[in-house]
């Protein structure tokens, strides 16, 4: 196990570094190198977690350590999938280094064992989990492809063709990928919060209990609603949408870390960081 995840980071930084003199020198066969070197290393990845899952008997996600495993995993694989459909190039430059930055945090944790919890056989929790972290990866790549809207069109506006002006796409393609981002994410945060409510109801008797997990995976979700409610019914495109789609991230990830630092609840009990 332990080998694995040392592999996977291995790769994982290969790629970033490729990518990284991709951008510098913008030769494509790096670029390709730096994709294969993700796709090698979120192949150990799945193995590892594959092998986690198998030994604990379910989803590896019960401590801190698990769960950014895990969400290294995600953004890995959302991103691989997105750049061969969109081939969104400059894109690794985020997403290789936030993936490796996240397994190389979570490999330096303790493996915090729990006993047995039957509950996290659950049938809604193992969709709510696949769909929690698949979304959240999908709006942590948005997040990042709203940043750079905003560096392109800094450059665009002061009409100084600097170093990112002839590396990043067209406003246009930036702009319309992060809204394929964000649909997916919410999509994905949707269904994950529909099957959290039905898999809190099968073990705490209620669908809703004021958590404070709960109350903000809500908060997140009505920001991300807004911002879609914005773009479909106002128009909200551009500048807009991209620092919502920053907003929204910080607000995630308040959600998905800052909740069990400084509040207490349900979701605390089962993930004791």
């Amino acid at each position: 196990m332990e080998q694995l995840i040392f592999i996977t980071i291995l790769f994982y930084m290969l790629s970033a570094a490729m990518y990284l003199v991709h951008l510098f020198l913008q030769k494509d066969p790096l670029n390709r190198i730096g994709y294969y070197l993700l796709i090698g290393g979120f192949l150990c990845h799945t193995a590892a977690a594959g092998y986690g899952t198998v030994i604990s008997g379910y989803i590896p996600v019960y401590n801190l350590r698990g769960t950014l495993f895990i969400a290294g995993w995600a953004i890995a694989g959302v991103f691989l999938l997105f750049q061969y459909k969109f081939n969104l190039k400059v894109l690794g430059i985020y997403a290789a280094p936030l993936a490796t930055l996240i397994v190389i945090v979570a490999f330096l944790l303790p493996d915090t064992p729990i006993p047995p919890k039957n509950i996290f056989n659950s049938f809604w929790f193992i969709i709510h989990i696949i769909a929690v972290f698949v979304g959240e990866a999908s709006l942590a790549l948005a997040c990042g492809v709203g940043l750079f809207y905003l560096v392109q069109e800094r450059a665009i506006k002061i009409k100084i063709r600097g170093f990112f002006f002839n590396r990043l796409p067209s406003l246009e393609f930036i702009d319309n990928t992060g809204y394929v981002f964000i649909i997916v994410g919410f999509t994905m945060l949707t269904l994950g919060l529909v099957t959290g409510l039905v898999y809190a109801k099968s073990v705490w008797g209620h669908f809703w209990s004021w958590d404070p997990k709960e109350i903000w995976s809500g908060v997140t979700w009505l920001i991300y609603a807004a911002l879609l409610h914005g773009r479909i019914s106002v128009g909200w495109r551009g500048q807009k949408a991209a620092i919502m789609s920053i907003i929204g991230f910080a607000a995630l990830l308040f959600t998905f870390l800052g909740v069990n630092f400084l509040l207490t609840g349900h979701h605390g009990e089962f993930t004791k960081f």
